[in-house]
């Protein structure tokens, strides 16, 4: 139905080589070249750049390239929609998320899904909170796991509240036995993940007036439980994050009500495909049969 150059086109700003949109979409490079060529000259300005190492998009194509995807979006509802009426199961769904929700969440929802619906594909790309919400926003994800806030201008979800602990190495015992206070952590180094600390992870250390000069950062929550454990200093990380990792370190809640707001960004209901419709709800039940209400942020929104 849609014209293929706009299939070539958001899958070259995918790949970011003309090669591996090619193989991709098993055609030749030249003949994704010629495509690209063709929809530049028909639109009138160029859309890539081109480099030795392959290919970014121009001020003008990156304007295009989220309606073009909301073409394409548009083609693959309607094809969801069609199959749906016939009585088929069809469809893909691309799925955003940040490391612990892939970890402890997302193996258990997508085979409960794909036993409801095996012909559903379901790709996963694991990034940072900004990054699959910004990719949300494109066109490029259906729909993505993140923490509030989110900036850019999507429907929003609230799923849950994951308490945020302290992270002490083995030995270590608050002054009053149950919660970490000021005093406990006071001129105590933390390590933690540089894209957390514009979030709720901020407001924890800021109310224990822990200081920028104090903090150091670590790629990812394996290297902070490591780090701890080796002495380095104190880590802070939510409770859905500690779910599968283990070292030689003791973890405590901070004294107050700290937590990490957990959300799903996706487009408006109307923009949805029956597929994702189909995910959402198996998201939201997942979640109530593995939490009960305890922690859960959904409401009649969440349909």
């Amino acid at each position: 139905m849609t014209d293929f150059a706009y299939k070539i086109f958001a899958e070259v700003v995918k790949q970011k080589t003309f090669v591996a949109a090619a193989n991709t979409l098993n055609v030749t490079p030249s003949a994704i070249s010629h495509s690209i060529s063709g929809l530049e000259a028909e639109l009138g300005f160029a859309l890539f750049l081109r480099n030795r190492t392959g290919v970014t998009l121009t001020p003008d194509g990156k304007k295009i390239l989220p309606i073009i995807q909301e073409i394409l979006n548009a083609e693959a509802k309607l094809t969801e929609a069609a199959a749906k009426i016939k009585g088929l199961n069809q469809g893909t769904i691309r799925i955003g998320a940040f490391s612990s929700v892939c970890i402890n969440w997302l193996p258990d929802i997508i085979n409960n899904f794909k036993q409801k619906y095996p012909d559903i594909e379901i790709s996963v790309r694991q990034g940072p909170f900004n990054e699959v919400a910004e990719a949300v926003r494109l066109g490029t994800l259906d729909l993505a796991f993140s923490a509030l806030p989110i900036k850019e201008k999507l429907t929003v979800l609230p799923l849950y509240r994951d308490r945020i602990y302290c992270v002490a190495p083995e030995g270590f015992i608050p002054q009053n036995g149950r919660t970490v206070i000021a005093q406990d952590v006071k001129d105590k180094p933390f390590i933690l993940q540089e894209i957390d600390y514009d979030r709720d992870t901020k407001k924890a250390l800021d109310a224990f007036h822990v200081s920028v000069n104090s903090i150091q950062y670590s790629i990812d929550d394996a290297s902070i439980i490591a780090m701890v454990e080796s002495g380095l200093g104190f880590g802070i990380l939510p409770e859905l994050a500690l779910k599968k990792l283990s070292g030689h370190v003791v973890c405590y809640p901070f004294e107050g009500d700290f937590y990490r707001h957990i959300c799903l960004a996706t487009h408006a209901k109307d923009q949805r495909t029956p597929s994702t419709e189909a995910f959402m709800a198996e998201i939201k039940a997942y979640l109530l049969k593995r939490y009960g209400k305890d922690g859960l942020m959904l409401d009649e929104k969440f349909n």
